[in-house]
């Protein structure tokens, strides 16, 4: 926990990205119509950055994080058996609710403003190849000078070593899950040595993958891509098993929260049909 609160805070350098845009002197009214009508394109690399996008939003492998991580506390909370964890109080929903709300809405202003500080500095200067950190972190040029590299490189260290265990451990878990063995962080690597061993093996091949030759911007845009591809069907295993009483007791979701994931849904696959499409056309 101490360890995850000092990297937490080290991706605190990447809001110096909301500081960048405000600097840039955006137009105002350009930037706030171009952020609620969007400029639509069917070219295949636009449709791939949507469902990127989408698949960076709503990624699979959090929903197996976000679900194994609320069992561990419940777990070091003292309820070890599954009897003692079944079901939540309304504060627990609550509690996670905030935790989950807080957090996408974080994330994704970084997002946005990365992407309109990025292209008020780099793309309107025709820097449109971005393959490397060093790339990305000229944007950060009108508010850091010569720093730009270092306050990127510390957002990037502390995003990256959260983002270690969260992607190695979320891989770890679904595998373990699918096979019925011992799992969770809070297990002696002994009685959990499958588990671990695909915690290890998923940070090795991290590693590895610069050695490849491969771009690390390339790499995280197609994983993203990937994720946009498998995230609708879970949605639809989840909202299915949302909306299901057998499962959810009396805590299925309402009308309104049903209406919104169906629609998220529906989004996704439309998205993904759009990529199929272009790229059969391409």
């Amino acid at each position: 926990r101490l360890i995850e609160r000092v990297f937490k805070y080290l991706t605190i350098a990447l809001l110096a990205y909301v500081i960048d845009a405000v600097i840039v002197n955006p137009p105002v009214g350009e930037t706030i119509r171009s952020t609620i009508v969007p400029t639509i394109s069917t070219d295949h690399g636009y449709i791939a950055t949507i469902v990127a996008i989408l698949g960076t939003t709503i990624s699979p492998y959090l929903f197996f994080w976000q679900t194994s991580q609320e069992v561990e506390e419940e777990r070091a909370a003292g309820r070890k058996t599954r009897k003692q964890r079944r079901g939540a109080s309304r504060f627990e929903l609550r509690i996670a609710t905030i935790d989950v709300t807080v957090g996408m809405w974080i994330s994704n202003l970084v997002m946005y403003f990365i992407i309109l500080s990025t292209a008020l500095t780099l793309h309107a200067s025709g820097k449109t190849d971005i393959s490397t950190g060093a790339d990305a972190a000229q944007a950060l040029r009108p508010l850091a000078g010569d720093l730009a590299g270092i306050i990127f490189a510390i957002g990037m260290i502390g995003t990256g070593l959260l983002a270690v265990p969260v992607l190695a451990g979320a891989s770890a878990y679904a595998v373990s899950e699918t096979f019925g063995w011992r799992e969770g962080l809070d297990e002696d690597w002994r009685r959990a040595r499958p588990f671990y061993g695909i915690v290890a093996l998923a940070t090795l091949v991290g590693l590895f993958i610069p050695f490849t030759g491969v771009k690390p911007i390339d790499a995280l845009f197609f994983t993203s891509v990937l994720n946009g591809v498998a995230a609708p069907f879970l949605l639809v295993v989840i909202m299915l098993a949302a909306a299901n009483k057998k499962v959810m007791g009396r805590q299925t979701i309402g009308p309104v929260l049903r209406v919104l994931g169906w629609t998220v849904t529906v989004a996704m696959f439309a998205a993904l049909l759009g990529l199929a499409l272009t790229s059969f056309r391409s």
